[in-house]
């Protein structure tokens, strides 16, 4: 059986609402820094107009995500906010080198959102990041260390962890990459 979405549960604008939420943007403090009314952007989050290329980049600098997350695959409707092929996943773009990010989520609608992060061989995070979000980490694959709160932590294959909003940064010192799913609530990508 074939059950339909809402039609704002998979849609260019229900992301950009989601994501300025999670920012603890209100509209007006969006379209200030976009230079745009609040009834143009609300327009937009509700999928009444379309943003050009040009308004897309500047909300994703608002944002701060890269252009290429706010765009989806073509799947075949039945699949739209249901399902994400592996070769169909949105890139996050990972502002850290050696590290390659892509939303498992259909989309940005949840309470939570699902990242594939991989690794690469001597790659780390250099300084600690502090996020408002709660966060669980799988190891697929490889072995990374993890510094949550200064704590620092050598995980492996099967091991898992947790972050509620700490201070944290990760490295992976070895020579083979890490693969780990990421859950993170609220949805910050």
């Amino acid at each position: 059986m074939i059950h339909d979405l809402p039609p704002e549960s998979r849609t260019l604008g229900a992301d950009i609402r989601a994501l300025r939420k999670a920012r603890g943007l209100t509209l007006t403090d969006l379209g200030d820094t976009l230079g745009r009314s609040v009834g143009w952007l609300s327009q937009v989050e509700r999928d009444l107009s379309e943003p050009s290329i040009t308004d897309l980049r500047h909300i994703a600098r608002a944002l701060d995500v890269s252009v290429s997350s706010l765009f989806r695959s073509a799947a075949p409707d039945h699949e739209q906010g249901v399902i994400v092929r592996s070769d169909a996943r949105r890139p996050i773009g990972s502002r850290t080198e050696g590290l390659v990010e892509q939303l498992l989520s259909p989309d940005l609608t949840d309470d939570f959102e699902v990242v594939h992060s991989t690794f690469e061989p001597n790659a780390a995070m250099v300084e600690d990041v502090t996020r408002p979000t709660q966060e669980v980490g799988y190891i697929v694959s490889g072995r990374m260390r993890i510094s949550i709160d200064g704590t620092v932590y050598d995980l492996n294959q099967g091991d898992s962890f947790r972050i509620r909003g700490q201070a944290y940064r990760w490295e992976n010192p070895y020579d083979v990459p890490c693969v780990a799913i990421w859950v993170i609530a609220p949805p910050v990508y």
